[in-house]
Protein backbone atom coordinates (compact mmCIF):
# COMPACT_ATOMS: atom_id res chain seq x y z
CA UNK A 1 0.00 0.00 0.00
CA UNK A 2 1.68 3.56 -1.23
CA UNK A 3 1.34 6.37 0.93
CA UNK A 4 1.11 9.90 -0.38
CA UNK A 5 4.00 12.35 0.75
CA UNK A 6 2.61 15.60 2.78
CA UNK A 7 2.93 17.83 -0.55
CA UNK A 8 0.78 15.70 -2.73
CA UNK A 9 -1.77 14.66 0.33
CA UNK A 10 -2.46 18.58 0.39
CA UNK A 11 -3.07 18.83 -3.29
CA UNK A 12 -5.00 16.50 -3.80
CA UNK A 13 -6.99 17.59 -0.86
CA UNK A 14 -6.51 20.83 -2.94
CA UNK A 15 -8.31 19.51 -5.75
CA UNK A 16 -11.22 17.49 -3.98
CA UNK A 17 -12.19 21.06 -2.70
CA UNK A 18 -15.57 21.71 -4.71
CA UNK A 19 -15.56 23.74 -8.29
CA UNK A 20 -11.80 23.79 -8.22
CA UNK A 21 -11.31 20.41 -10.37
CA UNK A 22 -13.69 21.82 -12.79
CA UNK A 23 -11.84 25.58 -12.95
CA UNK A 24 -8.04 24.21 -13.24
CA UNK A 25 -8.46 22.78 -16.81
CA UNK A 26 -9.67 26.41 -17.78
CA UNK A 27 -7.15 28.40 -15.81
CA UNK A 28 -3.93 25.90 -16.59
CA UNK A 29 -5.60 26.49 -20.39
CA UNK A 30 -6.35 29.85 -21.07
CA UNK A 31 -2.86 30.44 -19.24
CA UNK A 32 -0.18 28.59 -21.16
CA UNK A 33 -2.41 30.32 -24.43
CA UNK A 34 -1.58 33.95 -22.56
CA UNK A 35 1.61 32.87 -21.73
CA UNK A 36 2.40 31.81 -25.34
CA UNK A 37 0.32 35.03 -26.89
CA UNK A 38 2.90 37.15 -25.04
CA UNK A 39 6.24 35.40 -25.84
CA UNK A 40 5.04 35.54 -30.03
CA UNK A 41 4.62 39.14 -29.37
CA UNK A 42 8.39 39.51 -27.92
CA UNK A 43 9.43 37.62 -30.87
CA UNK A 44 7.68 39.04 -33.86
CA UNK A 45 7.91 42.84 -31.83
CA UNK A 46 5.12 44.84 -29.94
CA UNK A 47 4.32 47.28 -32.35
CA UNK A 48 3.17 43.96 -34.98
CA UNK A 49 1.56 42.16 -32.34
CA UNK A 50 0.84 43.48 -28.56
CA UNK A 51 1.10 41.14 -26.14
CA UNK A 52 -1.41 40.69 -23.71
CA UNK A 53 0.23 42.80 -21.25
CA UNK A 54 0.61 45.61 -23.74
CA UNK A 55 -2.65 45.41 -24.92
CA UNK A 56 -4.04 46.23 -21.38
CA UNK A 57 -1.37 48.83 -20.89
CA UNK A 58 -2.33 50.80 -23.76
CA UNK A 59 -6.16 50.46 -23.88
CA UNK A 60 -6.39 50.72 -20.04
CA UNK A 61 -7.71 54.28 -20.28
CA UNK A 62 -10.27 54.75 -21.48
CA UNK A 63 -11.55 51.61 -23.12
CA UNK A 64 -11.34 48.89 -20.12
CA UNK A 65 -11.36 51.28 -17.73
CA UNK A 66 -14.73 53.22 -18.63
CA UNK A 67 -16.61 51.04 -21.32
CA UNK A 68 -19.38 53.03 -21.61
CA UNK A 69 -17.76 57.12 -22.01
CA UNK A 70 -19.15 58.86 -24.53
CA UNK A 71 -17.62 61.88 -26.02
CA UNK A 72 -20.09 62.87 -28.97
CA UNK A 73 -20.44 61.14 -32.51
CA UNK A 74 -18.57 58.41 -33.12
CA UNK A 75 -16.34 58.63 -30.17
CA UNK A 76 -17.43 56.12 -27.55
CA UNK A 77 -16.92 53.37 -25.40
CA UNK A 78 -16.65 49.22 -26.37
CA UNK A 79 -19.76 48.94 -24.30
CA UNK A 80 -21.55 51.58 -26.38
CA UNK A 81 -20.32 50.00 -29.48
CA UNK A 82 -21.28 46.90 -28.79
CA UNK A 83 -24.39 47.52 -27.49
CA UNK A 84 -24.97 49.67 -31.22
CA UNK A 85 -24.16 46.18 -33.19
CA UNK A 86 -26.42 44.21 -30.58
CA UNK A 87 -28.95 46.18 -31.37
CA UNK A 88 -28.57 45.86 -35.09
CA UNK A 89 -28.57 42.14 -34.18
CA UNK A 90 -31.39 42.21 -32.36
CA UNK A 91 -33.35 43.39 -35.62
CA UNK A 92 -32.31 41.28 -38.18
CA UNK A 93 -31.83 37.81 -35.82
CA UNK A 94 -35.40 38.44 -34.65
CA UNK A 95 -37.01 38.96 -38.16
CA UNK A 96 -34.93 36.29 -39.46
CA UNK A 97 -36.21 33.77 -37.09
CA UNK A 98 -39.50 35.01 -37.29
CA UNK A 99 -39.74 34.35 -41.38
CA UNK A 100 -37.21 31.69 -41.33
CA UNK A 101 -39.45 29.35 -38.84
CA UNK A 102 -42.72 29.95 -41.24
CA UNK A 103 -41.02 29.05 -44.33
CA UNK A 104 -39.20 26.69 -43.11
CA UNK A 105 -42.55 25.08 -41.87
CA UNK A 106 -44.14 25.48 -44.92
CA UNK A 107 -41.38 23.69 -46.84
CA UNK A 108 -41.27 20.79 -44.40
CA UNK A 109 -44.92 20.53 -44.28
CA UNK A 110 -45.62 20.21 -48.03
CA UNK A 111 -43.64 18.19 -49.64
CA UNK A 112 -44.43 19.70 -53.48
CA UNK A 113 -43.11 23.30 -52.32
CA UNK A 114 -40.29 21.62 -49.89
CA UNK A 115 -38.82 20.41 -52.95
CA UNK A 116 -39.37 23.05 -55.83
CA UNK A 117 -37.96 25.51 -53.56
CA UNK A 118 -34.84 23.45 -52.06
CA UNK A 119 -32.47 24.86 -55.17
CA UNK A 120 -33.59 28.32 -54.56
CA UNK A 121 -32.31 27.77 -50.78
CA UNK A 122 -29.40 25.55 -51.47
CA UNK A 123 -28.24 28.27 -53.89
CA UNK A 124 -28.76 31.72 -51.45
CA UNK A 125 -27.59 30.25 -48.05
CA UNK A 126 -24.06 29.74 -50.01
CA UNK A 127 -23.91 33.36 -50.88
CA UNK A 128 -21.20 35.32 -48.67
CA UNK A 129 -23.23 37.79 -46.18
CA UNK A 130 -21.07 41.21 -47.89
CA UNK A 131 -22.16 40.40 -51.17
CA UNK A 132 -25.45 41.07 -50.42
CA UNK A 133 -24.39 44.60 -49.23
CA UNK A 134 -24.00 46.29 -52.12
CA UNK A 135 -27.57 45.19 -53.48
CA UNK A 136 -29.26 45.67 -49.92
CA UNK A 137 -27.72 49.65 -49.97
CA UNK A 138 -28.98 50.13 -53.86
CA UNK A 139 -32.64 49.03 -52.50
CA UNK A 140 -32.34 50.73 -49.07
CA UNK A 141 -30.75 53.96 -49.63
CA UNK A 142 -29.38 53.71 -45.78
CA UNK A 143 -26.39 52.13 -44.01
CA UNK A 144 -28.06 51.12 -40.96
CA UNK A 145 -31.34 49.16 -42.69
CA UNK A 146 -28.76 47.98 -45.03
CA UNK A 147 -26.58 46.25 -41.91
CA UNK A 148 -29.93 44.70 -40.57
CA UNK A 149 -31.09 43.39 -43.96
CA UNK A 150 -27.13 41.52 -44.40
CA UNK A 151 -27.48 40.12 -40.80
CA UNK A 152 -31.33 38.86 -41.49
CA UNK A 153 -30.33 37.11 -44.86
CA UNK A 154 -27.01 35.79 -43.37
CA UNK A 155 -29.06 34.49 -40.45
CA UNK A 156 -32.22 33.12 -42.20
CA UNK A 157 -31.11 30.28 -43.88
CA UNK A 158 -30.15 27.53 -41.09
CA UNK A 159 -33.57 28.50 -39.40
CA UNK A 160 -35.03 27.41 -42.52
CA UNK A 161 -33.28 24.38 -43.25
CA UNK A 162 -33.13 22.92 -39.67
CA UNK A 163 -37.01 23.63 -39.36
CA UNK A 164 -37.80 22.08 -42.95
CA UNK A 165 -35.57 19.05 -41.72
CA UNK A 166 -37.33 18.72 -37.99
CA UNK A 167 -40.60 18.40 -39.83
CA UNK A 168 -39.79 15.89 -42.54
CA UNK A 169 -37.76 13.74 -39.35
CA UNK A 170 -40.67 13.49 -37.40
CA UNK A 171 -41.56 9.61 -36.73
CA UNK A 172 -44.41 8.15 -39.04
CA UNK A 173 -45.32 6.11 -36.23
CA UNK A 174 -46.61 9.80 -35.04
CA UNK A 175 -48.41 10.98 -38.08
CA UNK A 176 -50.01 7.51 -38.22
CA UNK A 177 -51.23 8.01 -34.55
CA UNK A 178 -52.50 11.82 -36.10
CA UNK A 179 -54.31 10.31 -38.76
CA UNK A 180 -55.90 7.52 -36.63
CA UNK A 181 -57.18 10.29 -33.93
CA UNK A 182 -58.32 12.28 -37.22
CA UNK A 183 -56.67 15.27 -35.33
CA UNK A 184 -57.47 18.61 -37.39
CA UNK A 185 -54.34 20.04 -39.35
CA UNK A 186 -54.11 22.70 -36.33
CA UNK A 187 -54.12 19.86 -33.93
CA UNK A 188 -51.53 18.15 -35.38
CA UNK A 189 -49.05 21.05 -36.02
CA UNK A 190 -49.79 22.18 -31.89
CA UNK A 191 -49.31 18.78 -30.56
CA UNK A 192 -47.15 16.61 -32.36
CA UNK A 193 -44.70 19.19 -35.43
CA UNK A 194 -43.81 21.62 -32.77
CA UNK A 195 -42.89 19.73 -29.44
CA UNK A 196 -40.67 17.35 -32.62
CA UNK A 197 -39.03 20.14 -34.02
CA UNK A 198 -38.18 22.09 -31.21
CA UNK A 199 -34.56 20.99 -31.01
CA UNK A 200 -34.14 21.01 -34.76
CA UNK A 201 -35.09 25.06 -34.65
CA UNK A 202 -33.02 25.67 -31.76
CA UNK A 203 -30.10 24.47 -33.38
CA UNK A 204 -31.08 26.28 -36.69
CA UNK A 205 -31.25 29.82 -34.58
CA UNK A 206 -27.78 29.29 -32.46
CA UNK A 207 -26.43 28.22 -35.82
CA UNK A 208 -28.05 31.58 -36.68
CA UNK A 209 -26.87 33.82 -33.72
CA UNK A 210 -22.89 32.87 -34.78
CA UNK A 211 -23.42 33.80 -38.35
CA UNK A 212 -25.22 37.22 -37.35
CA UNK A 213 -22.66 38.10 -35.55
CA UNK A 214 -20.03 37.50 -37.47
CA UNK A 215 -22.05 39.62 -40.09
CA UNK A 216 -22.89 42.63 -38.67
CA UNK A 217 -18.87 43.46 -37.46
CA UNK A 218 -18.00 42.49 -40.99
CA UNK A 219 -21.17 44.70 -42.48
CA UNK A 220 -19.97 47.87 -39.82
CA UNK A 221 -16.35 47.56 -41.28
CA UNK A 222 -17.57 48.52 -44.48
CA UNK A 223 -20.32 51.16 -44.12
CA UNK A 224 -21.70 52.18 -40.52
CA UNK A 225 -21.87 54.80 -37.92
CA UNK A 226 -20.51 53.20 -34.63
CA UNK A 227 -20.63 49.38 -33.87
CA UNK A 228 -18.07 47.52 -32.23
CA UNK A 229 -17.08 46.31 -36.69
CA UNK A 230 -16.97 50.41 -37.25
CA UNK A 231 -14.55 50.68 -34.05
CA UNK A 232 -12.41 47.87 -35.09
CA UNK A 233 -12.11 49.49 -38.77
CA UNK A 234 -11.78 53.11 -37.64
CA UNK A 235 -8.94 51.87 -35.44
CA UNK A 236 -6.72 50.53 -38.09
CA UNK A 237 -7.47 54.09 -40.31
CA UNK A 238 -6.27 56.01 -37.46
CA UNK A 239 -2.96 54.00 -36.84
CA UNK A 240 -1.30 54.92 -34.06
CA UNK A 241 1.10 53.86 -31.40
CA UNK A 242 -2.19 51.68 -29.33
CA UNK A 243 -4.17 50.97 -32.44
CA UNK A 244 -2.93 47.30 -32.97
CA UNK A 245 -3.96 46.99 -29.34
CA UNK A 246 -7.34 48.64 -29.68
CA UNK A 247 -8.17 46.49 -32.81
CA UNK A 248 -7.27 43.31 -30.27
CA UNK A 249 -9.32 44.27 -27.51
CA UNK A 250 -12.23 45.01 -29.48
CA UNK A 251 -11.54 41.31 -31.37
CA UNK A 252 -11.73 39.83 -27.67
CA UNK A 253 -15.27 42.04 -26.93
CA UNK A 254 -16.39 40.86 -30.46
CA UNK A 255 -15.38 37.01 -29.12
CA UNK A 256 -16.61 37.18 -25.96
CA UNK A 257 -20.62 38.53 -26.54
CA UNK A 258 -20.48 35.48 -29.33
CA UNK A 259 -20.09 33.48 -26.95
CA UNK A 260 -22.87 34.83 -24.82
CA UNK A 261 -25.20 35.14 -27.39
CA UNK A 262 -24.49 31.06 -28.40
CA UNK A 263 -24.97 30.27 -24.76
CA UNK A 264 -28.17 32.56 -24.27
CA UNK A 265 -29.99 30.70 -27.57
CA UNK A 266 -28.38 27.48 -26.50
CA UNK A 267 -29.90 27.88 -22.62
CA UNK A 268 -33.18 29.14 -24.07
CA UNK A 269 -33.41 26.03 -26.25
CA UNK A 270 -33.23 23.37 -23.21
CA UNK A 271 -35.36 25.72 -21.72
CA UNK A 272 -38.68 25.70 -24.17
CA UNK A 273 -37.14 21.84 -25.21
CA UNK A 274 -37.77 20.64 -21.10
CA UNK A 275 -41.12 22.74 -21.64
CA UNK A 276 -42.35 20.78 -24.76
CA UNK A 277 -41.73 17.47 -22.69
Amino acid sequence: MTTLSPPRRRQAGLLRLPGLRQVVPYVLCIGAFLVVWQMLSALLGVTRLPGPLNVIIDTWDPYISQPFFDDGGTSKGLGWQILISLQRVALGYGLAAVVGISIGGLLGLNRFIGKGFDPVVQVLRTVPPLAWFPISLMVFQDANTSAIFVIFITAIWPIIINTAVGIKEIPQDYTNVARVLRLSKRAYIRNIVIPATVPYVFTGLRIAVGLAWLAIVAAEMLKADGGIGYFIWDAYNAGGDSSSSQIILAILYVGVVGLLLDRLVAWAGRKVSRGEN
